[in-house]
């Protein structure tokens, strides 16, 4: 006879029971937990770590003063950081090579000391003066980087002797008076000084920094799955720039509530991304990243090590001018103090607390900017509390102290991983 008894259905799992768009989340949760799992386990965390510095600060000193916060302070932060940002982005390039450039600070000091006597004293055009002022820090930087190449010595001595020479020349540029007070109606005064009031300029360039953001990866993408490379995924893309379109605007909003977006902001922006492309995306930039992975293994590449080792320290020397430029901007003066032995020391701590490596090799422009964003932060927040401006070194220093040794930490266990 035939078994005409029925089994029961199986109970649903519970995974049955949701949504197929919730199981889609849940599985695209526990996707990027695994690979975020991995990157911790391999040292490859990125700029996360000092994203969420950044966000403790911000919290922490918004908790203290509710005008922290507040479109006024952060317009003004946003131009603070400039100078010293693009000198930070010039150690950058340094540190990428796994060396030190200490004459940034002189030669920020001896720019703005040749453009304030040429244009002040000698009545050159500021143009004239500004490039000028430019081409001197180009100058040093080269002298420094074919010195250094030819020679082997470590970049941190050949650049001392110019710290301490490029300081020298300033001091004898400048001259008995010390200090000469720049137009602030004049061209480098507006550089700091200058908002683009209509609130279509800060939104426009919230849209093309977006559109940057995903149209340069997106060709990235398509050339290397084009010849069978490993490439970011199209999803991931999207969703990073979906988060740089939120900040973006946001930042826009937020500028626009006070002043308008600053020149100076735009500026440091373009010339950052602009050298990021450099970086990431030429063949010179690939040559940097694989200098900073071992000198003799690029020789045996047939990489011209002198050429480009001697480029990125004319890099450096450049932006330390310009960020210089910007530094005189701000306080529309040039004095003996100029590039203080304090302002090296907050470039090269942006630099490495935004997590470019001190071993070479890894980083990128967008941390100078991200470690600026920290250091500027906590001094903002302490003027703003009225906190003794000891504590800010204090706390700067640890921050760059925990930067430091995570970056250790990271380099041992990807050496751990086959990755270093």
């Amino acid at each position: 006879m035939a078994d005409n008894t029925r089994t029961a259905p199986a109970a649903p799992t519970d995974e049955a029971r949701q949504p197929r768009a919730g199981r889609a989340v849940a599985h695209a949760v526990q996707g990027r937990m695994a690979v975020l799992r991995r990157k911790l386990s391999a040292g490859e965390l990125g700029s996360l770590p000092v994203v969420l510095v950044l966000a403790a600060v911000w919290i922490v000193f918004q908790s203290l003063n509710e005008n922290f916060l507040s479109p006024r302070n952060l317009s003004n932060l946003s131009v603070d950081i400039v100078g010293t940002g693009l000198i930070a982005v010039g150690i950058v390039f340094v540190l990428l090579l796994g060396q030190l450039d200490l004459s940034v600070g002189s030669i920020s000091g001896l720019a703005a000391a040749v453009f304030a006597v040429l244009n002040v004293n000698n009545g050159v055009p500021e143009w004239l003066a500004l490039i000028l002022a430019v081409l001197a820090g180009t100058a040093a930087g080269t002298i420094q980087g074919f010195s250094f190449a030819r020679t082997r010595v470590p970049a941190f001595v050949v650049t001392l002797a110019g710290l301490l020479t490029w300081n020298g020349l300033m001091l004898y540029i400048l001259g008995t008076s010390g200090t000469v007070n720049l137009d602030e109606n004049g061209l480098v005064a507006k550089l700091t000084s200058y908002y683009f009031t209509n609130d279509a300029v800060a939104y426009a360039a919230a849209a093309v920094g977006t559109g940057l953001v995903f149209l340069v990866p997106h060709q990235d993408m398509r050339r290397r799955k084009a010849v069978g490379m490993p490439h970011r995924s199209l999803r991931g893309i999207v969703v990073r720039t979906g988060v740089v379109a939120v900040l973006a605007f946001a930042a826009a909003y937020l500028l626009n509530q006070f002043q308008g977006l600053p020149l100076a902001l735009l500026i440091f922006l373009v010339v950052v991304a602009g050298l990021d492309i450099v970086l990431r995306h030429t063949h010179y930039g690939r040559q940097v990243y694989a200098l900073g992975g071992g000198v003799e293994a690029a020789r045996r590449a047939s990489l011209h090590v002198t050429r480009v080792q001697t480029a990125v320290l004319a890099v450096s020397g450049t932006m330390a001018a310009i960020g210089g430029l910007f530094l005189a901007s701000r306080i529309t003066s040039v004095s003996q103090s100029s590039g203080s032995s304090v302002l090296l020391l907050n470039a090269i701590a942006a630099a490495v607390i935004g997590g470019t490596s001190l071993f070479g090799g890894r980083g990128t422009t967008w941390s100078a900017v991200l470690g600026m964003l920290v250091i500027q932060s906590i001094a903002s927040g302490m003027a703003i509390t009225d906190i003794h401006a000891a504590v800010q070194f204090m706390i700067t220093g640890g921050v760059l102290f925990a930067a430091v040794v995570f970056d250790a930490l990271s380099r041992r266990s990807q050496e751990a991983h086959g990755r270093a």
